[in-house]
């Protein structure tokens, strides 16, 4: 029993290690994780964002100036000493409490259609901003997928300098066995030393290449940098060669999908948008307004009815020679404060009226504000024209630079097949002994030398295949 717990015991802990060992081995990443990673940290993409929602804002607010204005005032206040009643309109000298409330409203009915085309105005701002926000991500991207590019390329060139240290080393083992034996000159031996240094330089040289490629990737994905960062290796089916389309219809493909030349259109038409604002300045603007209106006071009272009754009046007639007081009526009333209520209802208005303001002479504003909006029509079109001609550029570079790529690429395939072949024998040979240690070493370096250009051909067009997709709307992570 007691062998069996320490056995499950034992289990336990190797399978609570393993646990371990795989939380703090961080996984491979993919290459569209490394893109949606610095698209999420990046802040020149939070930047274009955040730019792009404050137009979306500026459209929104465009829309709602064609919304009636409402507004509701209260008032309340005391007035010591003589002033006016704001009840009866008449001096009173006594403390005054009063109040006035109001609601109004004012909608525009026509202002030289300025509303409706700066409504167009932010809009074409606000497509034109959520696509450089788009232009900015597909920069990131196209520098994330060379950063990684990198990394693979550094990684077969680590394990490329690896290989050649191995097949050296096993000459130097071999040699030195034969040296002891007095089989060979001493010269070829320390030849071989020399080499094998050469190839463990290289190992340390590429080694601190692959980790500053890994610095340059963590620092566009904006994650700390992890020596241990490790990417999953492309499919096989990436670097296979594909029919290169045309320039010019790459170009016209480009051309109509690239952000950055449909941001330079959109932004050349509100410009133009906004000249018909400023043009809207030279007509009147139509506006109607309504109000609702009462007021209190506490100086307010009324008189209220009580009776009639017969008094004697100061008039008199003379009845057979006697005078006799004439008797008329007087009504009674009663002074009452008028209550808060009551008052609002009674002092209850309204007003409505409608306004048209002419502009006659504004200081030249409206006509300077048109030659402004003229400079930024030729301004934009200038800015379309530089996007449009880069753009042709840029396809005409990567065209010929894949192209180019293509031919290296063969070549240096050749080329290795070739001295591939040529090392195979000379290493035959120089085992034999039938040719020297000058001519083995030449033999492989031309080899190494051909296996690393091919590594760099292939990340190289591999790039280059990149560039074209996505100039053409085909690039897939």
């Amino acid at each position: 029993m007691k062998k069996k717990i320490m056995k499950l015991w034992t289990l336990l802990t190797a399978l609570c290690l393993l646990q371990l060992v795989q939380a703090q081995t961080p996984g491979k990443l993919t290459l569209k994780q490394c893109v949606e990673t610095a698209l999420a940290n990046n802040q020149q993409v939070q930047q274009a964002t955040l730019t792009a929602d404050a137009a979306q804002v500026n459209l929104r607010q465009a829309k709602q100036n064609a919304f009636p204005d409402l507004f509701a005032n209260l008032g309340h206040g005391i007035n010591q000493g003589r002033s006016i009643d704001p009840f009866t309109n008449a001096f009173v000298n006594r403390s005054l409490l009063f109040g006035n409330y109001s609601v109004s409203s004012q909608v525009l009915l026509y202002n030289g259609s300025q509303n409706r085309n700066l409504i167009r105005q932010n809009n074409l701002l606000y497509e034109a901003n959520k696509l450089e926000a788009q232009q900015t991500k597909d920069n990131i991207m196209l520098n994330v997928i060379l950063a990684y590019l990198q990394v693979l390329n550094n990684e077969d060139l680590l394990q490329q300098s690896r290989n050649q240290l191995e097949v050296t080393r096993k000459q130097v083992e071999r040699l030195e066995t034969l040296d002891k034996a007095g089989a060979v000159p001493p010269h070829q031996l320390y030849d071989l030393k020399g080499q094998l240094a050469n190839d463990e330089l290289a190992i340390i040289n590429n080694q601190n290449a692959l980790n500053e490629a890994n610095l340059t990737l963590a620092q566009l994905m904006n994650v700390p940098y992890d020596i241990n960062l490790q990417v999953e290796r492309l499919s096989a089916d990436a670097s296979q060669t594909s029919t290169l389309s045309p320039a010019a219809d790459i170009y016209q493909q480009a051309l109509q999908q690239l952000p950055l030349v449909k941001a330079a259109n959109m932004r050349k038409q509100s410009a133009e948008k906004a000249r018909a604002v400023a043009r809207g300045g030279f007509y009147p603007t139509v506006s109607l307004f309504g109000s609702i209106n009462t007021n209190y006071s506490n100086a307010a009272q009324r008189d209220v009815f009580l009776n009639t009754v017969e008094v004697p009046s100061n008039n008199f007639v003379v009845v057979n020679g006697n005078k006799v007081p004439v008797i008329t009526q007087r009504n009674n009333f009663e002074t009452q404060k008028i209550t808060y209520v009551n008052q609002l209802s009674n002092n209850f208005n309204t007003a409505f009226f409608l306004n048209i303001r002419v502009p006659i002479l504004n200081g030249f504003r409206a006509r300077n504000r048109i030659a402004l909006a003229n400079i930024d029509i030729r301004t934009a079109e200038v800015n379309q024209q530089a996007a449009i001609n880069q753009l042709n550029q840029q396809v005409a570079q990567g065209h010929y630079q894949l192209s180019a790529s293509s031919n290296r690429l063969r070549t240096v395939e050749r080329q290795v097949a070739d001295f591939s072949e040529s090392f195979r024998t000379a290493e035959v040979r120089f085992n034999a002994g039938v040719i020297t240690q000058v001519e083995y070493l030449v033999a492989k370096n031309n080899v190494d030398q051909a296996r690393i250009n091919l590594i760099l051909a292939k990340y190289d067009y591999l790039f280059r295949t990149k560039i074209l997709d996505y100039y053409q709307g085909k690039l897939v992570l």
